[in-house]
Formats: C-alpha cells, sequence, structure tokens
C-alpha cells in the first residue's frame, strides 16, 4: 500500500480500482517508494495488512515517550467503568488542553481489554497532515494492548464502512451535530447507531465544546437512550434522524419549539437554564457516569474585544459595503432566497475584514516586537489571510500559514511557529493543532516558550468554533489571552460583543447557550435565514 498524493505519479506505484489505492506488488519496496509507505495504524497500513494477512507489518513497540497524567489515568478509569456497566457510549468533554487524546487511547485500550476487542476506530478532525500523525505517535508511544488501531479523519469514513469496529474514539464528536450530511450517514452505519445497546462498538466520544443546543447533540441519542432505559427506535430514525431526536428530546422535557426551518430551541432563559441542567444530568448522574468534564486547572481563556478606529478613507468603504450589503440582503428577505441572502452575508464579511488588515497587521507586528509569538485566526483566505501574511512578511515578519488545501505542509508549518523560527501563524482550521508555548514536540524537542496571545481577524459566528481556536494555545497549563477585533462605531462591535458571550458559553459541557445567535442574526438583517448561514463551520 502507498500514500500517493492526489494528481501525483509515481513510478513503479499502480492505482487498483478494487481497493481504491495505490499498490506496489513485491517482496520489498523499493527505496524510491519508501517516503509513501504508510506509517503504524493508518489507514494504509489496514489496508496493506488486510491484503497480506499471513505476513502483516507488525506495529512497533511503545517507546515510552509520554508519561501520562493522573488526570488520564482518571479518565480513562472513568471510561472503563463505564463499559464493564453495560454502556454503549462515553462522552469525554474536558476543556481543551487537558488530555484528552491521551485520556481516549488508555480508555479505548482498558474497554478492549475488557471486551475481548480486536480492532478500534479513531476517527480525527482536520487536517490529516496534524491530526493523524499525531494521533498515531500517541498510540504508538503508549502502546497499541495488542489492538488493531486505525486511524482516519472524518471525510474518510466511507473508506471504513464496510469494516466491523469494536471500539471507535470519536475525536471533536461536535462534527456530528447535523444528521442531514453524507457524514451522518456514514457515521451512523459504522457505530450501528440505530441498532440495540448490545449490537454495538463502544463509543468515545470526546470534545470540549458538544454543540450549541441540545438539539445539537443527535450523536449521544445511544448515550441518552440508554440511561433513560429505552430502545433506540424511541430515538432515532434511518429517514428523519433530526426529527426524531428533537421529539425524543421534547418527550422528556426539554423546550423544543417548531420554527421556520424545523425544530429550534425554547428562547425563554429559565426554561433554557433548566434544559440545560436535565441533559447533562442524563449522563453525568448516571451511576457509573456516562460522561466527565473537567475544567482547564489553568483558569478560562482570558477573551477580550479590540476595537480598531479606521481612518477616513477606511470608513468611507465600510459604510459603502455596509449599504451594500443592507440593500442586498432586503433584496433578499424580500424574496426569501435563502442563497442570496448567505451569499450577501459572505461577501460583506470578507469585504469589512479586508478594510481592517492593516490595523491588525501593525497590532501583530507590535507584539511581535514584545516579545510574543500570535496566533491569528481568519475565516477568508483572500480577503484575510492571503493579505495578512503578505504584509507580515513585507514588514521582516517570519510567518507560518495553515490555510488552502494542498497550498502548505500543515505540519512542518506548524513546527515553524513551535520552534519559533516563525512568530506569527496565520490559520484558518480551529482544531486539532496546538500551538502553546513549551509543547514537548514529537522528535524530542520543546515548543518555544514565548508567551502566546492570540487575535481573532474576523469573529467567529460559532461560539463552538471560536472556543476551539482559543484552546490552539490555551492550554496545558499555558494561559493565552484571545482578541476579537473589530470596526469601532459599526455592526461589527456589536457582534464582537456578542461572540465574547458565546464563546464563552460554548464550553458548557452539554449543550450551551445561543439566545447570543439570533441576537447577531438580528444585528445583521439576517433573522429570516436558517441558524446554519450563521454556525456553518465547513
Amino acid at each position: 500500500m502507498l500514500d500517493v498524493p492526489y494528481g501525483t505519479q509515481v513510478d513503479g506505484a499502480s492505482w487498483h480500482p478494487a481497493v481504491k489505492t495505490h499498490l506496489y506488488v513485491g517482496r520489498a519496496l523499493p527505496a524510491h517508494l519508501t517516503p509513501y509507505a504508510p506509517g503504524p495504524h493508518t489507514l494504509g497500513r489496514f489496508i496493506e495488512n488486510t491484503l497480506n494477512p499471513d505476513d502483516p507489518t507488525p506495529h512497533p513497540d511503545p517507546d515510552d515517550t509520554l508519561e501520562p497524567r493522573r488526570l488520564q489515568f482518571e479518565a480513562a478509569d472513568a471510561i472503563a467503568e463505564r463499559a464493564a456497566a453495560g454502556g454503549r457510549q462515553f462522552l469525554l468533554a474536558d476543556e481543551p488542553g487537558v488530555g484528552k487524546t491521551i485520556s481516549a487511547v488508555l480508555g479505548a485500550s482498558a474497554v478492549g481489554d475488557l471486551r475481548g476487542a480486536q480492532r478500534v476506530l479513531v476517527v480525527a478532525d482536520r487536517p490529516a497532515a496534524i491530526t493523524i500523525g499525531h494521533w498515531c505517535r500517541t498510540i504508538t508511544a503508549l502502546g497499541d494492548s495488542g489492538l488493531e488501531w486505525v486511524v482516519i479523519t472524518w471525510d474518510r469514513l466511507e473508506k471504513v464502512k464496510d469494516h466491523t469496529w469494536d471500539v471507535i474514539i470519536a475525536d471533536e464528536a461536535h462534527a456530528l451535530r447535523r444528521t442531514t450530511t453524507k457524514r451522518w450517514k456514514h457515521w451512523a452505519r459504522i457505530s450501528s447507531h440505530a441498532k440495540p445497546h448490545d449490537k454495538a462498538p463502544f463509543v468515545i466520544a470526546t470534545t470540549a465544546t458538544p454543540g450549541h443546543t441540545p438539539l445539537e447533540l443527535p450523536y449521544l441519542a445511544p448515550a441518552y437512550a440508554q440511561v433513560l432505559g429505552e430502545p433506540m427506535k424511541e430515538w432515532t430514525s434511518a429517514t428523519q434522524p433530526g426529527p426524531a431526536f428533537a421529539s425524543a428530546l421534547e418527550r422528556h422535557g426539554v423546550g423544543v419549539e417548531q420554527g421556520r426551518y424545523g425544530a429550534t430551541w425554547t428562547s425563554d432563559p429559565g426554561r433554557r437554564a433548566a434544559d440545560l441542567k436535565l441533559v447533562r444530568g442524563w449522563l453525568a448522574d448516571e451511576r457509573p457516569p456516562a460522561m466527565l468534564h473537567r475544567a482547564a486547572p489553568w483558569g478560562p481563556v482570558p477573551i477580550s474585544g479590540m476595537p480598531v478606529t479606521l481612518t477616513p478613507a477606511e470608513r468611507a468603504a465600510y459604510e459603502a459595503e455596509w449599504g451594500e450589503f443592507c440593500r442586498e440582503m432586503d433584496i433578499a428577505r424580500r424574496g426569501r432566497n435563502t442563497a442570496k441572502g448567505r451569499a450577501a452575508l459572505l461577501r460583506f464579511r470578507q469585504k469589512a475584514g479586508l478594510v481592517r488588515v492593516d490595523s491588525t497587521v501593525d497590532w501583530i507586528v507590535q507584539q511581535v516586537q514584545a516579545g510574543r509569538q500570535v496566533a491569528c485566526s481568519v475565516e477568508f483566505v483572500a480577503t484575510a489571510a492571503d493579505p495578512i501574511t503578505d504584509r507580515l512578511r513585507d514588514a521582516g515578519i517570519e510567518v507560518a500559514t495553515i490555510y488552502g488545501r494542498d497550498r502548505f505542509d500543515p505540519e512542518a508549518e506548524r513546527l515553524r511557529f513551535q520552534t519559533g523560527q516563525a512568530k506569527v501563524c496565520v490559520f484558518t482550521t480551529v482544531a486539532s493543532i496546538s500551538l502553546h508555548a513549551g509543547e514537548s514536540l514529537a522528535d524530542g524537542r520543546q515548543a518555544s516558550t514565548e508567551p502566546r496571545v492570540g487575535v481573532f481577524h474576523q469573529a467567529r459566528f460559532s461560539g463552538i468554533a471560536g472556543r476551539q481556536v482559543t484552546g490552539r494555545t490555551h492550554r496545558d497549563h499555558q494561559v493565552s489571552p484571545w482578541h476579537i477585533a473589530y470596526a469601532e462605531g459599526t455592526v461589527e462591535e456589536e457582534v464582537g460583543k456578542v461572540m465574547v458571550e458565546r464563546i464563552a458559553a460554548a464550553s458548557d459541557t452539554v449543550g450551551s447557550d445561543t439566545t447570543g445567535l439570533a441576537d447577531l442574526a438580528e444585528l445583521l438583517g439576517a433573522d429570516w435565514l436558517p441558524a446554519a448561514a450563521l454556525t456553518e463551520d465547513a
């Protein structure tokens, strides 16, 4: 099996449609093909060993490079206790940086031992060039416990849907909060979502941000059904999994209302608080518990707004864009043209961010001169990531870039930042990368110890995405303040204030306050659009 990049021609590597991958047939791999050999615990190695059942490639021995902390052993014990009691799912909802990866690997190993498992599937978030290597190194360091581990990303679920899995780790499980996607269809099959509790693999769902509302937690339906003593048919439907889940929540007392675009969560603050306590209690109060949430001992992320005073020329450009946006949104609203409304919103956010590029660059330069390394989160490439990167480089500052598919090697760029070669990292990804000071790197080195500071060039409309971004630097006992940049005296200022609250709320263990989303929609004249128009992360 060979991991040949898409569109690349390599002498000796042949594409085989039956297994949908490149292969080399022979007893020994030629030297020029060695760089394409799959590593341990990857999908490529799994396929290769499946094709060579009599002569599989052995997995490496544990390398003792990781020493789990007490918190991680305690999490593994909690996962094992739930499995020993017959549970089918466990939610590991620790804050970013507490150590969910090691906890999940230790927990999966323990469950495998309890249940006589053979295979463990790990589904990680993107970018694959970073996350797959991170998980594979962790498994290698801790030991595979005699299990067959396969690490993939969410966009490759189709590759493993025809195999049987005994234990599944769903990393960044909030990726499953929508049931209308192809991803959900594959997940439902792989995890035996609708099957009886005793016929499904054990699932460890890990995420610090489970969902914006209880309605975004359909992936936890098996755990809810089991602790409430109900069959899965009461919680899901093959044709309408989302509505079935909403109906089950409503039946158990959650404030579900029917809106223009389907089920919505109640807007009553008191009812919301009661709902959060209810759905948390279903898992947390079970004995043994079906979930675990530990706050980061280094405290919550310090986050604040960063007002930018526009020059007269910038303000004129901004007001022109705002006026054009309002006209387009009004036309879209009157025609109920959702696509046009979303496009108008996207264009305005791109152009408003472009107006503020120089201010963000000036702030970053000042931070670097003060001895800090800067993580700059952007949502758009052409109107934010590229111009910010270009102007920083023009100012003589090295920049690591993690954005634009296939444009950069994300792990190489991350290491440039982590080793201090690049003082700034501009990125679009929201999760699964570590940019914090003092990180222990895979090659034995330690990341630079300069303090990290972060800036959102554009405010994330999704509290989940925003909270995940801050966890890239504010983790593992490293305190990293974050700032949300906005143009002073504009709608961005109000958006920034709302997002500070939403990011703080997103760390709620099971569903978070979403009153802010309605506020955002009203500020932008987009309250007639479906919520996904503002919170879609893809």
